[in-house]
């Protein structure tokens, strides 16, 4: 059965476009289909309107012990092919495509980094939150850190964050808000999704992975800092070395346009065989 999720906003639209356009929604009809607009554009309404540091803090909580499922990582890559975007005008095929898509061009362009493409399987395995009903402004889009003012390319900037409650807050609404001058994104409470969830759920079960595999993890969707150049006052030393990697990560994680998926029953052995190495068995989700 699949699950209508509805377009992704975070590929829908991306601050690295036209910022002139962020300021009006009705601006971005020459550069998507209107109806996707509109869902896209409620979509962030809802997210930049609820992501706050109290909601945030209580998903911690909800999903932190990692006590729903126990299941291996291939399990859940094919539990995800319930989460086929049917309303995309480009693609319509399986989730799984996709991550083994991102995968496959890891590991041609980087053939040497083997832990490199299991990230590109890995990435967006934290969207399980949505077959356990999650709604899609906490699972998908871009992220961005509450509890301090958004910069000006989170996307719908000025026309989303009205009604949220921390931005009345004296205690969150400045620049720097509850957080100290480059005190490190390690630091920082980034808004709920799939990506937060996957990182921490990473950390829990111990991968053994390198730091760079966790940076591109937990912030491939942070594109306000790695593609809009923001937030760098909360930036450590670590954070800008660790940049290009995921600036190179996010070169391969684009849902293909190419009529030719890759025979993933091919694949399967290879990158089982990464998941033995670097996180194996049944994992706590």
């Amino acid at each position: 059965m699949k699950v209508d999720m509805g377009p992704d906003p975070s590929l829908a639209y991306r601050p690295d476009a036209d910022p002139e356009l962020a300021k009006d929604k009705d601006s971005f009809r020459n550069y998507t289909a209107g109806p996707l607009l509109d869902r896209v554009f409620t979509t962030y309404k809802l997210m930049h309107t609820h992501q706050t540091v109290d909601f945030v803090s209580r998903k911690h909580i909800q999903f932190g012990s990692f006590s729903h499922k126990k299941m291996t990582v291939m399990e859940v890559v094919d539990l995800l092919d319930n989460l086929v975007d049917e309303s995309d005008p480009d693609v319509d095929f399986p989730n799984s495509f996709h991550a083994f898509q991102t995968a496959e061009g890891i590991r041609k362009a980087h053939p040497d980094k083997d832990w490199f493409h299991l990230v590109g399987l890995l990435h967006d395995l934290g969207k399980i939150l949505a077959l356990w009903g999650e709604p899609q402004w906490a699972v998908v889009g871009d992220t961005f850190p509450v509890g301090c003012r958004p910069q000006a390319s989170v996307v719908f900037c000025e026309s989303t964050f009205q009604d949220n409650p921390d931005l009345r807050d004296p205690r969150y609404s400045t620049e720097l808000g509850m957080y100290q001058p480059h005190c490190g994104l390690e630091n920082a409470l980034m808004s709920w999704g799939h990506d937060e969830y996957l990182y921490r759920m990473m950390k829990f079960n111990k991968f053994s992975l390198p730091p760079e595999a966790f940076y591109m993890i937990r912030f491939h969707s942070f594109y306000p800092w790695h593609t809009g150049g923001d937030y760098l006052q909360l930036c450590s030393q670590q954070d800008l070395d660790m940049l290009p990697w995921v600036q190179e990560f996010n070169k391969f994680d684009l849902y293909t346009k190419s009529p030719e998926l890759p025979d993933v029953d091919s694949l399967r052995p290879y990158y089982q065989g990464l998941i033995d190495k670097y996180c194996p068995g049944i994992l706590s989700w």
